[in-house]
């Protein structure tokens, strides 16, 4: 039997048979956004991929689990039982702006009204431990932008994340989630979780029934970041999981903005930092819709669903891709971590961000970065194409080299080193 061509054009709606080969593909073991758009390019269509799965494990030395037919039935049951649904990449209600980032879902799970999300939006993003002069400017702000008719997107997490929503749910809201649609968390918010629906969504990327761990919140980020056409940081601790958001909003050419605060305030130091590197001042909500505004009418472009760059091998493969079998490792985390400001430093996951690579490997990328980088701040792009190496590579070896005290991040997704 001949597969079904993937759809080429924004708008076409995947068959039922379709959609439940695309869920099967991407819940599939060792299986992510990037594998799935190569196998799809590779086999032209989720069910010739499918077949050719086990094969392709075996030529790589290790088996991969493909989800059966009624384990993706059961999920989609699930999806029906709560009143949720699964939207395809393509499809007319997929975001377009969630689209245009890298290594977009393949399909995203979806509770409530799918208009809001073709409406302009900003994210928020804070500190779960928030002042009570944070939460009351970011109701101040999200008031006036959902009045200026922008949707507003956050984490569903406590703190900012909650304020955000509750200042925003008769306005229109969406609240992506790390886990399953069916596990909403934290726990506490399952009642807010039901007023958004009523005005704006809920989204996930994860399976029904997911508990969300440690390393599903930098995931998560990158969509709250890629939803919106700007994100604001109100307060975050240095190193905190709002600042991976705002690193992903630089990645993906969204506008970031920053609230200032006390030097003596650790819950400032996030927000401070990023305006040191460029981001936009935010004492008002004008600082932001005298940016947004003008780019509401064109909004971010919707990229093509299966670029040519990324047929055969994935260039920067998740954690979750085909390509971390051959290492052998995958990120431990406990159920139900959080990735915000642990107690002792650095966040607890943030190297699930990146693929699992050798040591050897992370050395050597890290010594060609710090030979390419210099005094004058360059393009990290530009560091990709110069090191020769993958950009996942890059970006841990500016990690390491950023939490040694040895680089500088500035506007425009620049870095230097540190003057010595």
């Amino acid at each position: 039997m001949n597969a079904a061509p993937p759809p080429e054009l924004s708008g076409v709606r995947l068959s039922d048979a379709q959609k439940l080969d695309w869920l099967r593909l991407i819940r599939s073991e060792s299986i992510g956004p990037q594998t799935f758009r190569a196998l799809i390019n590779r086999y032209n269509g989720a069910a010739a991929a499918l077949d050719a799965l086990p094969q392709l494990a075996a030529q790589r030395g290790k088996p991969i689990r493909v989800t059966t037919r009624e384990e993706a039935e059961r999920e989609m049951d699930t999806l029906r039982r709560i009143g949720a649904r699964l939207v395809a990449l393509g499809e007319p209600d997929y975001p377009a702006s969630l689209r245009a980032i890298h290594a977009p879902p393949p399909v995203i799970a979806m509770r409530g009204e799918a208009a809001a999300l073709g409406r302009p939006m900003v994210a928020f993003v804070g500190s779960r431990n928030a002042s009570a002069a944070g939460l009351a400017f970011t109701e101040r702000l999200v008031r006036d932008l959902a009045a200026a008719g922008f949707v507003i997107v956050s984490g569903l997490a406590r703190g900012i994340d909650a304020r955000a929503h509750r200042s925003s749910v008769g306005t229109g809201t969406i609240a992506v989630l790390a886990g399953g649609l069916d596990k909403i968390y934290p726990s506490e918010h399952a009642g807010l979780a039901d007023e958004i629906t009523e005005r704006g969504a809920l989204l996930s990327e994860m399976p029904a029934g997911w508990e969300p761990r440690g390393r599903d919140f930098p995931r998560r980020n990158r969509l709250v970041s890629g939803l919106a056409l700007g994100v604001v940081v109100v307060e975050a601790a240095h190193r905190s999981g709002s600042l991976i958001t705002a690193r992903f909003a630089n990645e993906q050419g969204r506008e970031i903005f920053a609230v200032p605060g006390s030097p003596l305030d650790p819950r400032a130091a996030g927000p401070n930092e990023l305006l040191r590197q460029g981001a936009t001042l935010c004492v008002k909500s004008q600082d932001i819709l005298s940016v947004l505004e003008p780019m509401v009418a064109g909004g971010p472009s919707a990229g093509p669903l299966f670029r040519e760059e990324e047929r055969g091998e994935p260039a920067e493969p998740l954690w979750d891709e085909l390509d971390a079998l051959a290492s052998g490792s995958t990120p431990q985390t406990q159920p139900g971590h959080e990735f915000d400001e642990p107690a002792g430093g650095a966040p607890r996951d943030f190297p699930a961000v990146a693929a699992p690579q050798s040591p050897a490997r992370a050395g050597n990328a890290r010594e060609k970065i710090e030979a390419l980088l210099g005094p004058s701040p360059v393009p990290v792009d530009d560091l990709v194409r110069a090191a020769g190496v993958g950009v996942s590579d890059v970006q841990i070896a500016l990690l390491e080299l950023e939490m040694d005290g040895l680089l500088e991040r500035h506007g425009g997704n620049l870095v230097s080193l540190t003057p010595r």
